[in-house]
């Protein structure tokens, strides 16, 4: 049976991609009407239609609780059940972390953490009751491989939104609701080139002209020098799909897609060998594996 799914960030990559492909594998898939209307993002096309996919658009804003609220309860009056979160909202800055007003990391963590909290605070009640969900975050290996430089802004938001999903892992897991963190590589140089920048361009100049004036140049350069290929949006889509097609209590914690050439999954790979460790030592160890309600 079809799932009925809501999913954040529809207008990037992974986020149109991801809307297709499970409204073509016969879930009923809800995004955000401004993002279809204003770039485009959920809009599978004629193709989807001769699928027959299901992909509605609906008003929400995840900058607003109230807005939120609203979205989650017309979701549960329509089909009276809400089973697949798919937390894929992201804003990507690129920069010196010292250029980067206050407001702009406030801003930044608002989209790529908060948004994701006010989306739990509105549906996670009805997954509950339920006894029974899902729930998918789109992390980053920037949360936790090797540090690139500039990138401390949107890898320190992405290692929050890491932390948020852990802890919601634990909490959820005896009511039945399961928890999958996709990472991605983000290594691609075009990945920090299509970014934001700095409002403080003051600051931003004294690290271009000063000693750290190599420091961009010399990184995306050898980024774009290494020998593996991200991972496409559509192949991180179908993961995503391929998760949500999985049977109850078969759904990995973690994903990783792409090349590992920060170190990323290998240091999850410890990461959560000791959180899974440390859960048994405190008498925890049922909250590895949700239980069926």
């Amino acid at each position: 049976m079809g799932k009925v799914i809501i999913v954040t960030g529809a207008a990037n990559g992974i986020g149109r991609s991801t809307c297709r492909k499970l409204a073509q594998a016969g879930h009923t898939v809800y995004v955000s009407m401004p993002e279809v209307d204003e770039h485009g993002g959920a809009d599978g096309g004629a193709e989807d239609g001769k699928r027959g996919a299901d992909l509605r658009t609906i008003a929400f804003d995840v900058s607003s609780e109230a807005s939120v609220n609203s979205a989650i309860d017309a979701i549960v009056a329509e089909n009276n059940r809400l089973d697949v979160i798919v937390h894929n909202a992201r804003q990507v800055l690129y920069g010196p972390a010292e250029a980067f007003t206050p407001a702009q990391l406030a801003e930044l963590y608002d989209t790529n953490v908060l948004s994701a909290q006010r989306l739990n605070r509105a549906a996670l009640p009805q997954l509950r009751k339920q006894g029974h969900g899902l729930l998918i975050w789109v992390s980053s290996s920037s949360a936790r491989g090797g540090s690139v430089p500039f990138l401390g802004a949107y890898a320190s938001s992405k290692a929050a939104l890491d932390a948020l999903a852990l802890g919601y892992a634990g909490e959820l897991a005896r009511w039945g609701v399961e928890t999958t963190i996709v990472v991605p590589s983000a290594l691609g140089p075009g990945h920090y080139i299509r970014s934001g920048r700095p409002l403080d361009t003051v600051r931003a100049e004294e690290y271009a002209d000063g000693p750290t004036a190599d420091l961009s140049e010399i990184a995306l350069s050898a980024l774009g020098q290494l020998p593996a290929k991200d991972r496409t949006p559509q192949d991180v889509a179908t993961a995503i799909a391929d998760i949500v097609d999985m049977p109850f209590g078969q759904r990995p914690l973690r994903v990783h897609f792409g090349p590992d050439d920060d170190g990323a999954a290998a240091v999850d790979t410890v990461a959560d060998s000791v959180r899974a460790e440390l859960l048994r030592r405190i008498g925890l160890e049922d909250i590895l594996k949700p239980t069926l309600i």
